[in-house]
């Protein structure tokens, strides 16, 4: 077989997933003709066994395989004839142009497409931090962000989620944390298998058993007073009121934020110089529906205004920290404590959805450093970015929110104190938290 032909038989067999039907052919053909030549060749070997005694034997073979050698024309004066029948004899091989050696077709490199991907990705990853740092230091140093970390013993969540327990404090510039109490308790829920931001708020009047203080067993003190009586022993607040929703709810906290009154005014115009975009909504107020409603103006308490008043209309606006804490935290119409519950739901889903504006990817690492210089939190800064971050993205895909106890589903009782409060079914709160986190 000719050098040219075995070339080409051995370059369609090296690239044979590449072969279009006429290439497989020819391929077959060239086999076939291989074959031939092989047979012929085992048969004039044994012809040379046979007359190796002989003088002439060496002659003859030459003759004889002069005479067996097929004969080959030039390439270019062969026709090239695919039918659709592929059947093929032997005369068909000695008359078969073989198409001219295609180049073989290589992977194209991704090197560099990765090398430019890697370098971008590292780009994005220093802007981020860079955001984050300068969220974090251009608050700082300001008096409302003078705060300590306090002792958590929370355990991570089982599903890989991570739940932070975020607190809202009634502390006012003139008290210390062991006059304050939780005026908000909120489980936020960020990172979980699905991707979703999840919060659940537990009313602050809702009766349970404090682990340490109350009975073993039965509920007797507002959740609102676990914050109170854990900063009492060695400031342990926060972690007296994870133990305590995790008492009562199941429900357990990895970190904790908390936040009280002027740093949360603060977090809200670094943040939102131009305010935060609300709806502001109140049910009636003793029966009638309101288009106004005066409420306390904490901030502006002091000695000479006892009992300020801010008035804030129904309706959609952009509030400055100071009028969002207000309308947080009013529970003066109908819904009393619940209708303040909705309400703070609704301005931590308003802060979260349009920290990531107008900027996206950047805004929100700043906003996030600016929350964590102003708040006391045990939030590792690696979780802040790989997760906090993302979840201000996100937040676009929806944010779901709970309330415990719902509307209703309660019985009005009394604390030990005689205050009143919120008796709930323990074990259906536990099963939906449950189902909700997780866990």
């Amino acid at each position: 077989m000719e050098q040219k032909f075995k070339r080409r038989k051995d370059y369609l067999e090296k690239n044979f997933k590449y072969l279009t039907a006429n290439e497989k052919i020819e391929l077959e053909r060239l086999k076939r003709l291989e074959a031939k030549e092989l047979e012929n060749q085992g048969n004039k070997t044994e012809e040379l066994h046979k007359y190796d005694r002989r003088g002439n034997a060496q002659s003859n073979i030459r003759k004889t395989i002069s005479k067996s050698e097929p004969k080959y024309e030039e390439t270019s004066n062969i026709e090239t004839n695919y039918d659709e029948d592929t059947s093929v004899d032997d005369k068909d091989l000695e008359n078969e142009k073989i198409p001219k050696e295609k180049k073989s077709k290589k992977p194209k490199k991704k090197k560099s497409f990765l090398r430019r991907l890697r370098n971008f990705l590292i780009i994005v990853l220093v802007l981020i931090i860079g955001f984050f740092a300068y969220g974090y230091f251009r608050v700082k140093n300001l008096p409302t962000a003078n705060f300590s970390v306090e002792k958590f013993n929370g355990k991570k969540a089982k599903n890989g989620a991570t739940n932070i327990l975020i607190l809202g404090t009634d502390q006012r510039d003139y008290q210390t944390t062991d006059d304050a109490r939780s005026d908000s308790m909120m489980m936020l829920q960020i990172g979980g298998p699905d991707k979703k931001v999840k919060i659940v708020s537990f009313m602050r009047d809702t009766l349970v058993e404090i682990p340490g203080f109350s009975y073993e067993g039965y509920p007797d003190s507002k959740l609102n007073l676990a914050y109170n009586l854990g900063e009492q022993d060695n400031h342990k607040g926060a972690d007296l009121t994870r133990e305590t929703i995790k008492k009562n709810f199941g429900i357990d906290a990895e970190y904790y934020a908390m936040v009280n009154f002027s740093s949360f005014a603060e977090v809200i115009d670094s943040l939102f110089p131009a305010g935060v975009k609300i709806d502001a909504q109140f049910s009636t107020v003793d029966g009638e529906k309101v288009k106004q409603v005066e409420v306390p103006d904490d901030l502006r308490y002091g000695p000479n205004n006892l009992d300020p008043k801010q008035t804030i209309k129904v309706g959609k606006q952009r509030m400055d920290g100071r009028t969002l804490l207000n309308y947080a935290r009013f529970r003066k119409d109908d819904e009393g404590d619940f209708g303040r519950t909705k309400r703070q739901q609704q301005v931590l889903e308003a802060i979260i959805s349009q920290a990531k504006n107008p900027a996206t990817l950047f805004t929100g690492p700043s906003a996030i450093g600016t929350i964590k210089a102003l708040t006391s939190t045990n939030v590792p800064n690696t979780t802040v970015i790989t997760k906090g971050i993302p979840a201000i993205l996100n937040a676009s895909k929806g944010i779901e929110s709970y309330t415990v106890p719902e509307l209703g589903d309660w019985q009005d009782v009394e604390d030990q104190y005689g205050g009143a409060a919120l008796l709930v079914d323990f074990d259906k709160y536990k099963a939906k938290l449950k189902d909700t986190f997780g866990e």
